[in-house]
Formats: C-alpha cells, structure tokens, sequence
C-alpha cells in the first residue's frame, strides 16, 4: 500500500495536500482498508481469545505473513495486513494500535503487551508539504513490550530486549537490556537464559 509520496499514479496536481484535506493514500487504497476494517469487525473483533487461528486466517487473506502459532488478539488494532510479519509464538495483546504504515516485524516469541503502540509513520517537519514519512519497526526474538509502550519509526528492539510499561522507544534498544521511561532509558540486563527456547527444552 503506497502514500501519495510513493505512488506514480498519483495525481498530485489535481488534489489537495493532506494537510489541507485531501488524501494521504489514492481511492484503491482507502477502499482496500475499508474493506479489511469492516471484515475485521464484523468476524473478528469480537472472537473470544481460543479462535486464534481464525483471525490468523483473516489476516493471511489480506496479505499478513503471520505463523500458526501467532496470537493477534481480537481487540488489537492492525493497519494494513499486507505489513505485518508475525513468526512463530510472537503475540500481540488487547488494544495494540498496529499503525504499519511501513512492515513491522515481530519475531519469534516476541510479546507486545496489551495497549502498545507500534508506530511506522511520521511526516517531515522540515518540508512545508508535512509528507508522511516512514519507516519499518522490528522487535526481535524474545523481546517484549510492556503495556501501554510506544515504540516508534525505524526502532529495532534488540534479541531480549525489555520496554517497560508507558516507555518511549524512539531509538532502537541494544539486546537484553531492560529500558524504562520517557525517552527509555537503560536501567539492567536481563539474562540470555530467559530465551523462551529454553522453557520449551524443560
């Protein structure tokens, strides 16, 4: 799915800037999402937590590349499916807003926490068009964030890493490291045994 700052096709001329009421993305597009919120919402959005799978499958219809054995909790808000990698175990809870703009990878055993906000998109302050700007966001292996955690464009949360509760990720996070606060901070390390492999070897 491509902005107007992406697209070729689009016919800038003729249509407003955002900020001035026109549209970031062309009519397909929108229509495209329409069509993804209103399925999410009449068959998901109300499923109890067991039908995993078949909102997996919602998902994967519209283009996610989501495992099996990934949780997308009915009450998560996702974006665009088409950008969103979920591997094997990564879960999303109640309240995420998924705003993939850009894909937005979670990796295996990745956890992020009910009300997190995994954010893709900004605009240019500089330009006096404020175009959408975007990046991808990864949470690598074993990494968690915790509830309410924003986690911004570009940002790698690094194999382990931990975002505490409310904490603010405008920068990628170095590997088990437990950071807090606003900006996060680091404030320890957290043990490489803590690596949900080796609860599965038990």
């Amino acid at each position: 799915m491509l902005s107007r700052y992406e697209d070729p096709a689009f016919k800038h001329a003729t249509t407003p800037l955002p900020r001035f009421g026109g549209p970031t993305f062309a009519l397909r597009f929108r229509l495209k999402r329409l069509i993804w919120m209103t399925v999410w919402s009449l068959l998901a959005s109300w499923t109890p937590p067991p039908l995993r799978r078949w909102r997996n499958f919602l998902l994967r219809a519209f283009g996610a590349r989501i495992d099996a054995t990934a949780t997308v909790h009915a009450k998560a808000l996702v974006w665009w499916p088409g950008h969103l990698v979920m591997e094997r175990y990564a879960s999303m809870g109640p309240g995420v807003i998924c705003y993939n703009v850009d894909t937005i990878t979670i990796r295996e055993f990745a956890s992020v926490s009910q009300r997190s906000h995994l954010c893709t998109g900004s605009h240019d302050i500089q330009d006096s068009a404020f175009p959408l700007t975007t990046r991808p966001i990864t949470i690598a292996a074993n990494a968690w964030v915790a509830a309410e955690a924003f986690v911004g464009p570009g940002v790698v949360i690094g194999e382990g890493a931990v975002l505490g509760a409310r904490g603010v990720a405008a920068k990628s996070l170095e590997p088990w490291t437990v950071y807090v606060g606003n900006p996060a901070r680091s404030v320890g390390r957290r043990r490489s045994e803590a690596a949900a492999s080796n609860a599965l070897e038990r």
